[in-house]
């Protein structure tokens, strides 16, 4: 049996707690729970959780004593003072069960005991838990301001960006960890597991790494035991990046991340005081606090999928694109298509940047390459794959970008996805703005369904909506009356 065919079979269990009201994001919960001690059991890893609450211990109770046993379960392993592993109390901090028929807990722990766990483990524990998390996504959509990145972006992501053995790795807007995770694998494939290094760098790849912070407990908790189903044990914490709790996230040689969208709740500011520009922006926050978290050594980079709005926003905008064009060297704008993320119609990009030794003048040109317009139409039955990036990915020129200017020329090719622009140019642009479009839209509007334009239209809505709450936040206390 195969991890696809095992998840599938755990998702269908799923209807079994339908009578029951569990939701899809309860289920995903529910499972992790029970999965933790089943895997812990498969890997013999067993020895932090108290021998009463083992696997073999639970599969072996029925009916109402089961159901009583896994709510004291769940109680206990998530408390600190009856089990000392950090990583338990924090997979079930304040864990309860949304099962409330002691015959459908029976099934599914039963269930899930007799599936081929030997043939999981050959695929790998994390991939399939992975899967899990997949299907999760396609049904949850999306919550709390956030989006799940697709894997083949991810992965993209991660092989532009060309995590190095020794870097320190971050995602401040964690999620599930998948980019850390894919950061992490990346690295094993080409390390033999990490097999070809010394016991030194295997430690500090296994526990300093990799590191990030995820604001969504239930989220952080899926992060949790992604993290652990894949032989990782870093620096993972639950809490706001934008708030002093995310001070700690400093010097990192990369930096992969897919931040939330939105405003702050209520227009409030972000309350670290570390920033240099002040906004209730989500996404311009996080940008600040990643260029600003990378060593100035002239080789730490990140990947980053922002919104549109981040690139023409103006005031404060305006500003923070400044201070990134001044401290990193901004060298390539990725526009993303529509459709690829659970929520239609968002628009984004990724920007991939190096930190500068100094804060001034370190961009000097900006290549973007326009994978947005004249594109297949993507969505849930038409997901990204490895081919949709390929051109891109040889156009990037990973060992030496110095190679694009051959890949790239305005007069034979006036209507190519790929141009560069000088600093000049876009200094001259209303803005400093960086949304630059060149590409023909008539086959585009065509195409393009009145739910898309509707959606395009909202998002330049609430950029404006945004802009006006910052200038009456600084027009605050000002009085313009005329003088008597």
């Amino acid at each position: 049996m195969t991890n696809q065919e095992i998840v599938q079979k755990l998702w269908n269990e799923c209807n079994v707690l339908r009578d029951d009201g569990v939701s899809y994001q309860d289920y995903i919960t529910e499972l992790t729970y029970i999965l933790f001690l089943k895997m812990s059991k498969e890997q013999d890893e067993e020895k932090d959780i108290p021998e009463k609450y083992r696997w073999d211990n639970l599969v072996n109770k029925e009916g109402l004593e089961l159901k009583n046993f896994y709510r004291q379960l769940l109680l206990d392993l998530g408390n600190p003072e009856v089990v000392k592993s950090e990583r338990i109390n924090a997979i079930y901090a304040n864990a309860s069960t949304a099962i409330d028929e002691p015959a459908n807990l029976e099934k599914i722990i039963k269930d899930i005991n007799d599936l081929d766990w030997w043939s999981a483990r050959e695929e790998g524990l994390g991939d399939l838990y992975e899967g899990l998390m997949e299907k999760n996504a396609n049904e949850v959509k999306s919550g709390a301001g956030q989006y799940f990145t697709p894997r083949v972006l991810i992965n993209m992501m991660v092989k532009m960006t060309e995590p190095k053995i020794g870097d320190r790795c971050n995602d401040p807007a964690a999620g599930t960890f998948g980019f850390m995770v894919a950061a992490d694998q990346y690295l094993k494939d080409k390390t033999d597991d990490y097999s070809e290094l010394s016991e030194e760098k295997y430690d500090f790849q296994v526990k300093e790494a990799f590191s990030g912070m995820e604001l969504v407990p239930n989220t952080h908790r899926l992060a949790i035991m992604n993290e652990y189903l894949h032989g990782m044990d870093g620096r993972l914490e639950q809490g706001d990046s934008l708030s002093a709790n995310g001070k700690w996230m400093k010097n990192f040689d990369v930096v992969l991340t897919n931040p939330p969208f939105g405003t702050k709740k209520g227009g409030e500011r972000v309350t670290r005081d570390d920033l240099t520009y002040e906004t209730s922006n989500k996404q311009l926050n996080f940008l600040q606090i990643i260029y600003n978290s990378l060593k100035r050594d002239g080789k730490a980079r990140a990947a980053v999928v922002v919104p549109d709005n981040v690139l023409f926003a103006d005031g404060v905008g305006e500003e923070i694109r400044k201070d990134l064009l001044n401290k990193c060297n901004l060298h390539t704008i990725l526009r993303l298509p529509t459709g690829i993320f659970y929520a239609q119609g968002v628009q984004t990009n990724v920007l991939f940047f190096t930190r500068g030794e100094e804060d001034k003048d370190n961009t000097k040109e900006t290549w973007i390459y326009d994978m947005r317009h004249q594109m297949r139409s993507f969505g849930k039955r038409n997901p990204l794959n490895d081919k949709d990036f390929a051109e891109f990915e040889k156009l990037f020129c990973v060992d030496d970008r110095s190679k694009r200017k051959e890949t790239w020329d305005k007069e034979k090719n006036p209507n190519g996805r790929w141009r560069k622009f000088t600093i000049d140019e876009i200094k001259k642009r209303p803005n400093t703005s960086l949304d630059i479009s060149w590409m023909s839209d008539e086959e585009e509007h065509e195409t393009k369904s009145l739910k898309e334009i509707l959606s395009g239209m909202n998002e330049k809505s609430k950029a404006i909506s945004e802009a006006i709450a910052e200038l009456n936040k600084a027009l605050e206390g000002i009085d313009d009356s005329e003088d008597e």
